[in-house]
Protein backbone atom coordinates (compact mmCIF):
# COMPACT_ATOMS: atom_id res chain seq x y z
CA UNK A 1 0.00 0.00 0.00
CA UNK A 2 1.31 3.25 -1.22
CA UNK A 3 1.85 6.42 1.35
CA UNK A 4 -0.96 8.01 -0.07
CA UNK A 5 -3.59 5.08 0.09
CA UNK A 6 -2.56 4.58 3.59
CA UNK A 7 -3.34 8.26 4.08
CA UNK A 8 -6.93 8.28 2.79
CA UNK A 9 -7.66 5.59 4.47
CA UNK A 10 -6.26 6.89 8.08
CA UNK A 11 -8.19 10.56 7.19
CA UNK A 12 -11.82 10.07 5.81
CA UNK A 13 -12.34 12.86 3.17
CA UNK A 14 -15.14 13.83 5.39
CA UNK A 15 -14.97 14.16 9.18
CA UNK A 16 -17.04 12.49 11.54
CA UNK A 17 -18.68 15.31 13.75
CA UNK A 18 -17.27 12.96 16.69
CA UNK A 19 -13.76 13.68 14.88
CA UNK A 20 -14.20 17.59 15.02
CA UNK A 21 -12.52 19.73 17.01
CA UNK A 22 -13.90 20.39 20.62
CA UNK A 23 -15.18 23.74 20.18
CA UNK A 24 -16.61 22.71 16.67
CA UNK A 25 -18.73 19.86 18.03
CA UNK A 26 -19.90 21.86 21.25
CA UNK A 27 -21.16 24.91 19.01
CA UNK A 28 -22.51 22.68 16.30
CA UNK A 29 -25.00 21.12 19.17
CA UNK A 30 -25.92 24.86 20.33
CA UNK A 31 -26.84 25.81 16.87
CA UNK A 32 -29.42 22.89 16.39
CA UNK A 33 -31.27 23.69 19.88
CA UNK A 34 -34.69 23.40 20.15
CA UNK A 35 -36.72 26.21 20.56
CA UNK A 36 -39.46 26.63 23.41
CA UNK A 37 -42.29 29.31 23.94
CA UNK A 38 -39.59 31.58 26.10
CA UNK A 39 -35.87 30.56 24.70
CA UNK A 40 -34.62 31.29 21.04
CA UNK A 41 -33.76 27.94 19.69
CA UNK A 42 -30.50 27.93 17.85
CA UNK A 43 -29.18 29.33 14.36
CA UNK A 44 -29.93 26.22 12.94
CA UNK A 45 -32.97 25.02 14.82
CA UNK A 46 -35.47 25.66 11.95
CA UNK A 47 -33.51 23.59 9.33
CA UNK A 48 -34.82 20.41 8.24
CA UNK A 49 -32.85 17.54 9.52
CA UNK A 50 -31.49 16.69 5.82
CA UNK A 51 -29.91 19.86 5.31
CA UNK A 52 -28.35 19.75 9.02
CA UNK A 53 -26.59 16.33 7.70
CA UNK A 54 -25.56 18.00 4.97
CA UNK A 55 -23.77 21.21 5.91
CA UNK A 56 -22.60 18.47 8.55
CA UNK A 57 -20.72 16.56 5.65
CA UNK A 58 -19.37 19.48 4.09
CA UNK A 59 -17.97 20.87 7.01
CA UNK A 60 -16.54 18.01 7.70
CA UNK A 61 -14.74 17.19 4.10
CA UNK A 62 -13.62 20.75 4.67
CA UNK A 63 -12.00 19.46 7.99
CA UNK A 64 -10.96 16.44 6.73
CA UNK A 65 -8.50 18.21 3.91
CA UNK A 66 -7.23 20.35 6.95
CA UNK A 67 -6.59 17.20 8.69
CA UNK A 68 -4.70 15.31 5.76
CA UNK A 69 -2.43 18.17 4.73
CA UNK A 70 -1.42 18.54 8.47
CA UNK A 71 -3.14 21.79 9.14
CA UNK A 72 -6.08 20.48 11.36
CA UNK A 73 -6.03 22.45 15.03
CA UNK A 74 -7.44 21.10 17.56
CA UNK A 75 -8.08 23.90 20.08
CA UNK A 76 -9.06 27.06 17.78
CA UNK A 77 -12.64 28.48 18.31
CA UNK A 78 -15.60 26.98 16.29
CA UNK A 79 -14.94 27.86 12.87
CA UNK A 80 -12.02 29.61 13.60
CA UNK A 81 -9.92 27.68 10.83
CA UNK A 82 -12.23 28.48 7.62
CA UNK A 83 -10.03 31.32 6.52
CA UNK A 84 -9.29 32.84 3.40
CA UNK A 85 -5.65 31.22 3.34
CA UNK A 86 -6.90 27.85 4.18
CA UNK A 87 -10.21 28.30 1.45
CA UNK A 88 -8.32 29.09 -0.92
CA UNK A 89 -6.05 25.74 -0.67
CA UNK A 90 -9.10 23.77 -0.25
CA UNK A 91 -10.59 24.98 -3.59
CA UNK A 92 -7.62 24.02 -4.99
CA UNK A 93 -7.41 20.65 -4.19
CA UNK A 94 -11.52 20.36 -4.85
CA UNK A 95 -10.85 22.03 -8.55
CA UNK A 96 -8.05 18.40 -9.09
CA UNK A 97 -10.96 16.38 -8.24
CA UNK A 98 -14.84 17.59 -8.98
CA UNK A 99 -16.39 19.83 -11.23
CA UNK A 100 -16.79 23.34 -10.82
CA UNK A 101 -20.36 23.38 -9.79
CA UNK A 102 -19.72 21.33 -7.10
CA UNK A 103 -16.82 23.12 -5.91
CA UNK A 104 -19.33 26.16 -5.78
CA UNK A 105 -21.97 23.84 -3.93
CA UNK A 106 -18.87 22.82 -1.38
CA UNK A 107 -18.40 26.61 -0.68
CA UNK A 108 -21.86 27.76 -0.08
CA UNK A 109 -22.44 24.84 2.24
CA UNK A 110 -18.93 25.47 3.68
CA UNK A 111 -19.84 29.45 4.42
CA UNK A 112 -23.58 28.07 5.79
CA UNK A 113 -21.90 25.73 8.19
CA UNK A 114 -19.23 28.11 8.67
CA UNK A 115 -22.06 31.28 10.22
CA UNK A 116 -23.90 28.30 11.45
CA UNK A 117 -20.78 27.49 14.10
CA UNK A 118 -20.37 31.19 15.03
CA UNK A 119 -23.04 33.49 14.09
CA UNK A 120 -21.09 36.40 14.86
CA UNK A 121 -18.39 36.48 12.12
CA UNK A 122 -18.38 38.02 9.32
CA UNK A 123 -17.85 35.33 6.29
CA UNK A 124 -18.82 37.71 3.63
CA UNK A 125 -15.39 37.13 1.94
CA UNK A 126 -16.32 33.34 1.73
CA UNK A 127 -19.92 34.82 -0.56
CA UNK A 128 -17.41 36.69 -2.64
CA UNK A 129 -15.76 33.58 -3.55
CA UNK A 130 -18.93 32.12 -3.99
CA UNK A 131 -19.97 34.28 -6.48
CA UNK A 132 -16.00 33.99 -8.97
CA UNK A 133 -16.70 30.44 -8.64
CA UNK A 134 -20.49 30.29 -9.75
CA UNK A 135 -19.14 32.95 -12.56
CA UNK A 136 -17.18 30.30 -13.88
CA UNK A 137 -19.09 27.30 -13.27
CA UNK A 138 -20.33 24.85 -16.13
CA UNK A 139 -23.25 23.03 -14.96
CA UNK A 140 -23.53 19.96 -17.19
CA UNK A 141 -26.58 19.79 -20.02
CA UNK A 142 -29.17 17.42 -18.94
CA UNK A 143 -30.63 17.26 -22.54
CA UNK A 144 -28.17 14.22 -23.74
CA UNK A 145 -28.53 12.22 -20.12
CA UNK A 146 -32.17 12.77 -19.82
CA UNK A 147 -33.98 9.35 -20.54
CA UNK A 148 -37.84 8.64 -19.87
CA UNK A 149 -38.54 6.61 -16.71
CA UNK A 150 -40.08 3.03 -18.62
CA UNK A 151 -36.56 3.21 -19.62
CA UNK A 152 -34.93 3.51 -16.64
CA UNK A 153 -37.62 0.88 -15.12
CA UNK A 154 -37.01 -1.48 -18.17
CA UNK A 155 -33.31 -1.74 -17.24
CA UNK A 156 -33.52 -2.30 -13.40
CA UNK A 157 -35.66 -5.27 -14.39
CA UNK A 158 -33.10 -6.37 -16.95
CA UNK A 159 -30.05 -5.93 -14.37
CA UNK A 160 -32.11 -8.10 -12.00
CA UNK A 161 -32.92 -10.87 -14.44
CA UNK A 162 -29.45 -11.32 -15.93
CA UNK A 163 -27.91 -11.58 -12.64
CA UNK A 164 -29.81 -13.94 -11.23
CA UNK A 165 -29.19 -16.05 -15.15
CA UNK A 166 -25.85 -15.62 -15.51
CA UNK A 167 -24.03 -14.37 -12.81
CA UNK A 168 -20.68 -16.65 -11.78
CA UNK A 169 -20.93 -16.37 -8.20
CA UNK A 170 -23.29 -15.62 -5.72
CA UNK A 171 -21.65 -12.33 -3.99
CA UNK A 172 -21.94 -10.76 -7.92
CA UNK A 173 -25.86 -12.25 -8.15
CA UNK A 174 -26.22 -10.52 -5.12
CA UNK A 175 -24.66 -7.28 -6.51
CA UNK A 176 -26.73 -7.23 -9.59
CA UNK A 177 -29.80 -7.50 -8.48
CA UNK A 178 -29.03 -4.64 -5.65
CA UNK A 179 -27.87 -2.62 -8.40
CA UNK A 180 -31.08 -3.67 -10.71
CA UNK A 181 -33.40 -3.02 -7.22
CA UNK A 182 -31.95 0.31 -6.89
CA UNK A 183 -32.48 1.51 -9.99
CA UNK A 184 -36.17 0.08 -10.70
CA UNK A 185 -37.49 1.50 -6.66
CA UNK A 186 -35.90 5.18 -7.56
CA UNK A 187 -37.59 5.48 -11.10
CA UNK A 188 -41.07 4.57 -9.50
CA UNK A 189 -40.29 6.43 -6.32
CA UNK A 190 -37.97 9.75 -7.14
CA UNK A 191 -36.85 10.59 -3.75
CA UNK A 192 -34.00 12.74 -2.96
CA UNK A 193 -30.48 10.88 -2.91
CA UNK A 194 -29.87 11.33 0.84
CA UNK A 195 -33.34 9.99 1.80
CA UNK A 196 -33.31 7.07 -0.86
CA UNK A 197 -29.20 6.20 0.41
CA UNK A 198 -30.84 6.09 4.21
CA UNK A 199 -33.73 3.76 3.52
CA UNK A 200 -33.88 1.62 6.80
CA UNK A 201 -35.99 -1.70 6.64
CA UNK A 202 -38.91 -1.42 9.02
CA UNK A 203 -38.55 2.22 9.52
CA UNK A 204 -38.81 4.15 6.20
CA UNK A 205 -38.64 1.35 4.41
CA UNK A 206 -41.64 -1.20 5.51
CA UNK A 207 -44.43 -3.62 4.52
CA UNK A 208 -47.81 -2.68 5.28
CA UNK A 209 -50.61 -5.39 4.26
CA UNK A 210 -48.43 -7.10 1.74
CA UNK A 211 -47.22 -3.76 0.22
CA UNK A 212 -44.08 -2.23 0.50
CA UNK A 213 -43.93 1.60 1.60
CA UNK A 214 -41.15 4.34 1.40
CA UNK A 215 -42.54 6.47 4.48
CA UNK A 216 -40.12 9.52 4.87
CA UNK A 217 -41.00 11.85 8.19
CA UNK A 218 -41.33 15.63 7.77
CA UNK A 219 -37.92 16.15 9.92
CA UNK A 220 -35.80 13.91 7.05
CA UNK A 221 -37.21 15.52 4.02
CA UNK A 222 -36.22 18.98 2.20
CA UNK A 223 -40.06 20.43 2.10
CA UNK A 224 -40.83 19.67 6.07
CA UNK A 225 -43.81 17.62 4.89
CA UNK A 226 -43.95 13.90 5.08
CA UNK A 227 -43.61 11.99 2.41
CA UNK A 228 -45.14 8.07 1.81
CA UNK A 229 -45.12 6.42 -1.38
CA UNK A 230 -46.21 2.91 -2.16
CA UNK A 231 -44.08 0.65 -4.36
CA UNK A 232 -45.68 -0.82 -7.08
CA UNK A 233 -46.44 -4.57 -6.66
CA UNK A 234 -44.56 -5.82 -9.27
CA UNK A 235 -41.66 -5.71 -7.08
CA UNK A 236 -42.56 -7.89 -4.20
CA UNK A 237 -41.18 -10.68 -5.54
CA UNK A 238 -37.44 -8.87 -6.17
CA UNK A 239 -37.57 -7.43 -3.45
CA UNK A 240 -38.83 -10.16 -1.01
CA UNK A 241 -35.56 -12.29 -3.22
CA UNK A 242 -33.27 -9.59 -2.31
CA UNK A 243 -33.86 -8.96 1.42
CA UNK A 244 -34.30 -12.79 1.85
CA UNK A 245 -31.26 -14.31 0.00
CA UNK A 246 -28.98 -12.03 -1.69
CA UNK A 247 -28.94 -8.79 1.11
CA UNK A 248 -27.66 -11.29 3.67
CA UNK A 249 -24.93 -12.55 0.97
CA UNK A 250 -23.68 -8.51 0.76
CA UNK A 251 -23.67 -8.30 4.18
CA UNK A 252 -21.68 -11.55 5.28
CA UNK A 253 -22.99 -11.52 8.77
CA UNK A 254 -20.86 -8.22 9.96
CA UNK A 255 -23.08 -6.44 11.09
CA UNK A 256 -27.34 -6.09 12.47
CA UNK A 257 -27.48 -2.77 10.43
CA UNK A 258 -31.05 -1.94 8.87
CA UNK A 259 -29.64 -1.01 6.19
CA UNK A 260 -31.93 -1.54 2.97
CA UNK A 261 -28.89 -1.02 0.51
CA UNK A 262 -25.59 -2.97 1.62
CA UNK A 263 -22.11 -2.76 -0.06
CA UNK A 264 -20.27 -6.26 -0.03
CA UNK A 265 -17.19 -4.26 1.85
CA UNK A 266 -18.48 -2.03 4.01
CA UNK A 267 -22.26 -2.64 5.38
CA UNK A 268 -24.19 0.23 4.50
CA UNK A 269 -23.86 1.01 0.76
CA UNK A 270 -21.86 4.66 0.40
CA UNK A 271 -21.36 6.78 -2.37
CA UNK A 272 -24.56 5.51 -3.55
CA UNK A 273 -25.13 8.72 -5.86
CA UNK A 274 -21.53 7.53 -8.46
CA UNK A 275 -22.91 4.02 -8.27
CA UNK A 276 -26.27 4.54 -10.10
CA UNK A 277 -24.54 6.94 -12.31
CA UNK A 278 -22.28 4.07 -12.77
CA UNK A 279 -25.09 1.68 -12.94
CA UNK A 280 -26.87 3.33 -15.72
CA UNK A 281 -24.27 3.81 -17.62
CA UNK A 282 -22.93 0.57 -17.87
CA UNK A 283 -27.01 -0.67 -18.53
CA UNK A 284 -28.09 1.85 -21.11
CA UNK A 285 -25.36 3.65 -22.16
CA UNK A 286 -26.01 7.34 -20.01
CA UNK A 287 -24.96 8.64 -17.25
CA UNK A 288 -28.26 9.16 -14.75
CA UNK A 289 -27.43 10.79 -12.12
CA UNK A 290 -30.36 9.79 -8.62
CA UNK A 291 -30.98 14.08 -9.52
CA UNK A 292 -31.92 13.05 -13.06
CA UNK A 293 -34.05 10.23 -12.02
CA UNK A 294 -36.51 13.11 -10.61
CA UNK A 295 -36.26 14.87 -13.66
CA UNK A 296 -37.36 12.02 -15.48
CA UNK A 297 -40.15 11.43 -13.62
CA UNK A 298 -41.42 15.02 -13.78
CA UNK A 299 -40.83 14.71 -17.84
CA UNK A 300 -42.77 11.34 -17.70
CA UNK A 301 -45.75 12.70 -15.63
CA UNK A 302 -45.90 16.15 -18.12
CA UNK A 303 -46.01 13.60 -20.96
CA UNK A 304 -48.01 11.39 -20.29
CA UNK A 305 -50.28 12.55 -17.55
CA UNK A 306 -51.49 15.67 -18.65
CA UNK A 307 -54.99 15.26 -17.31
CA UNK A 308 -53.78 15.20 -14.05
CA UNK A 309 -52.81 18.60 -12.89
CA UNK A 310 -49.76 19.33 -10.72
CA UNK A 311 -48.65 15.02 -11.12
CA UNK A 312 -45.05 16.08 -11.51
CA UNK A 313 -45.04 18.30 -8.45
CA UNK A 314 -46.96 15.68 -6.07
CA UNK A 315 -44.86 13.04 -7.26
CA UNK A 316 -41.03 14.98 -6.16
CA UNK A 317 -43.54 16.40 -2.92
CA UNK A 318 -42.89 20.06 -4.16
CA UNK A 319 -45.07 22.45 -2.31
CA UNK A 320 -44.69 24.70 -5.42
CA UNK A 321 -45.77 23.48 -9.08
CA UNK A 322 -43.23 26.05 -10.60
CA UNK A 323 -40.36 24.45 -9.50
CA UNK A 324 -41.04 21.67 -11.09
CA UNK A 325 -41.34 23.43 -14.31
CA UNK A 326 -38.45 25.55 -13.83
CA UNK A 327 -35.90 22.72 -13.04
CA UNK A 328 -37.06 19.58 -13.83
CA UNK A 329 -39.99 19.47 -16.25
CA UNK A 330 -38.37 18.88 -20.04
CA UNK A 331 -41.25 18.12 -22.32
CA UNK A 332 -41.85 21.68 -23.77
CA UNK A 333 -38.51 21.91 -25.31
CA UNK A 334 -38.96 17.60 -25.81
CA UNK A 335 -42.02 18.36 -27.81
CA UNK A 336 -40.61 21.96 -29.95
CA UNK A 337 -37.70 20.28 -30.74
CA UNK A 338 -39.81 16.96 -32.04
CA UNK A 339 -42.06 19.71 -34.32
CA UNK A 340 -38.89 21.33 -35.51
CA UNK A 341 -37.63 18.20 -37.10
CA UNK A 342 -40.69 17.40 -38.39
CA UNK A 343 -40.73 20.73 -39.91
CA UNK A 344 -37.01 20.67 -41.43
CA UNK A 345 -38.11 16.98 -42.42
CA UNK A 346 -40.59 18.19 -44.44
CA UNK A 347 -38.40 20.90 -46.43
CA UNK A 348 -36.04 18.36 -47.29
CA UNK A 349 -38.64 15.85 -48.85
CA UNK A 350 -40.23 18.75 -50.95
Amino acid sequence: MSTSDAAKREYPRSLPRTEWPIADQKAWKDAFRPGSRLNRGGAGSYLAEVSRQDFAQRYGAFLGFLQRTGQLGQDTPPAAQVTPVNVEAYIAELNTRVRSVTAWNNMYKLRRAAELLSPMTNFSWLAEIEKDLALVMQPRSKFDRLVLTGRLVEAGLTLMTEAQAFARTDCARAKGVRNGLMITVLAFCPIRLKNFASLEIGATFKQVHGRWWITLPSISTKSRRPDERCVPELLNPYIDLYLQQYRPILLRQRSNTAALWISARTGAQNNLGTLISKITRSAIGVDVSPHLFRTAAATTAAAYGGDTPNLASALLNHTDPRVTEEHYNRTSSMTASKIYTGIITGLLLD
